[in-house]
């Protein structure tokens, strides 16, 4: 099974511009002399310089396998890495400012938990009921919200339900956050309570089974 790793990549054509600058600014100042020697260099470094401010740092992602030594755990943690990908891809469709600081938040948490289960698998029977339930059933919830807003769906029933989501979408943030600060203490948090409303959404109005 594999996650996603983000990794910072200093680009490569500040070098190429300040190591052509050398045979260039020689035809200007021959480098026989020092003096000249020292102004192609100094003539390198300011173009190595203002390139940098134009090529900034890139941002590279790539697929590094988990490693737990649990298939089971590492299975585990991929399905919720895959789930806050959906999330994320979800979020930047979305126009409600609001709604969308809280799938951030969501989001920050749920990379979390897996981020201390990778490190310590054996917490893995704490999450599973956010893993194989509570986040999937969020993302089934946003799809649904994201399909009602681009399809213009107009009507009480889709009103209501957009307004539900908008409501509770804090409640399941911070259930989210919640189950994160449960994998820091020694005694597992319930949270069933505290997203209990998240179900009822569901349920009402034939979302889920």
């Amino acid at each position: 099974m594999s996650k996603w790793e983000e990794k910072q990549v200093r680009p490569v054509l500040p070098l190429y511009l300040a190591a052509g600058t050398w045979p260039v600014a020689s035809l200007v100042f021959p480098p026989y002399k020092l003096a000249n020697l020292i102004l192609v260099a100094v003539c390198s470094v300011v173009v190595y310089g203002a390139a940098r401010c134009f090529c900034p740092m890139r941002v590279v992602r790539k697929l590094v396998p988990y490693a737990t030594g649990s298939e089971d755990v590492d299975a585990m943690l991929n399905g919720i890495a895959s789930n806050l990908d959906a999330l994320h891809t979800l979020n930047d469709a979305i126009p409600d400012a609001q709604l969308s600081q809280a799938m951030n938040r969501m989001e920050k948490a749920g990379r979390s938990i897996v981020a201390v289960v990778e490190n310590a698998p054996d917490k893995a029977p704490q999450i599973d009921r956010f893993a194989r339930y509570y986040l999937p059933e969020v993302v089934k919830l946003m799809s649904a919200y994201v399909n009602l807003e681009k399809n213009g769906v107009k009507g009480e029933n889709a009103a209501q339900i957009i307004a539900e989501l908008r409501g509770n979408a804090e409640t399941t943030a911070t259930a989210f956050e919640n189950q994160l600060d449960a994998l820091y203490s020694a005694e597992a948090l319930d949270i069933s309570t505290d997203i209990e409303v998240l179900d009822s959404i569901l349920k009402s109005q034939n979302l889920a089974k």
